[in-house]
C-alpha cells in the first residue's frame, strides 16, 4: 500500500528545515547502508547525529503525530530518527530493499522496518530525475512529488532513485515500527477507518453504523496490534 500524505509539512516548515540544513556538513551516504545497499547508493547525507538533523527531524516528527492520515495509514509505534539526504550531478541510488531492523548510530534505539517513508523537500521543477520508483503488486509506482509532501510505503518493497541529471534532490526520510506487522492486515485497517470516518461525516458519530463499525476497528486493533 503506498499512501500520499499531502503537506505534511507546510511551505514554512520546508523553509525552515531547508535553513538548518542547507547550510551544515554533508558526507557520504552509505553511512547508514548495508551492504547490498552500499553497492547501488551514490548520494549525500546529513550526519545522524548533527545538530541540525536533530532540529529538522524533530519538526517532522512533531508534524507526524499531528496526522491524522498518516496515524492512520501507519498505526506507528515506533519512528525512526528522520535522516536526510541530497542527490546531484547524476547521483542515484539502485534498485534494493531496506534493512528489517534499523538501529540509532550511539543508543540501543532500534525498530523493524514495517514503513518507509519519503518527505521530499524540494520542488519537483527544481531538479530532474530524482524519482522514486516503487515496485509493488500494481507494478511500479513512480513518486516525485510537490516539496512538503510525503510517501508510505512497505519497506519490504523494492525501489530505487534515479539519477538527478539537473538541479539537486534534497529529501527526508526515515522507517515506522507499524502496531500492526503484517501488510494486509495493516491495509484493511487503514480501509476500515476511512469509510468509517466517511460514513461519520456524512451521518453523524452517533449512528448506529458507524458506532458498530468503530466497535470493528477495535476489536480488530485488539487481536492484530502489538504495542
Amino acid at each position: 500500500m503506498l499512501v500520499r500524505i499531502p503537506q505534511i509539512l507546510s511551505p514554512e516548515d520546508v523553509q525552515r528545515i531547508r535553513a538548518l540544513i542547507d547550510v551544515a556538513d554533508w558526507s557520504d551516504g552509505n553511512a547508514t547502508s548495508g551492504h547490498q545497499s552500499a553497492l547501488a547508493k551514490r548520494n549525500r547525507q546529513l550526519p545522524e547525529g548533527s545538530a541540525a538533523a536533530r532540529q529538522a527531524g524533530a519538526l517532522i516528527l512533531d508534524r507526524l503525530a499531528a496526522s491524522p492520515l498518516f496515524v492512520s495509514a501507519a498505526l506507528p509505534l515506533k519512528v525512526f530518527p528522520p535522516l536526510f539526504n541530497q542527490y546531484a550531478g547524476g547521483e542515484a541510488f539502485g534498485l534494493h530493499v531496506d534493512n528489517s531492523i534499523r538501529a540509532q548510530a550511539g543508543s540501543d534505539f532500534r525498530i523493524r522496518s514495517d514503513l518507509s517513508a519519503t518527505v521530499f523537500l524540494t520542488p519537483p521543477d527544481d531538479y530532474d530525475g530524482g524519482e522514486l520508483l516503487i515496485q509493488d503488486t500494481y507494478g511500479e509506482q513512480r513518486v516525485k512529488f510537490d516539496a512538503g509532501d510525503m510517501v508510505l510505503y512497505p519497506a519490504s518493497s523494492l525501489h530505487r532513485v534515479t539519477p538527478v541529471t539537473r538541479g539537486a534532490r534534497v529529501s527526508s526520510f526515515f522507517w515506522v515500527q507499524s502496531m500492526v506487522r503484517d501488510v494486509a492486515e495493516r491495509r484493511m485497517m487503514f480501509e476500515l477507518d476511512t469509510a468509517v470516518q466517511t460514513l461519520s461525516a456524512e451521518k453523524g458519530g452517533r449512528d448506529d453504523t458507524v458506532i458498530a463499525l468503530t466497535g470493528l476497528y477495535h476489536n480488530l486493533m485488539r487481536k492484530w496490534a502489538e504495542v
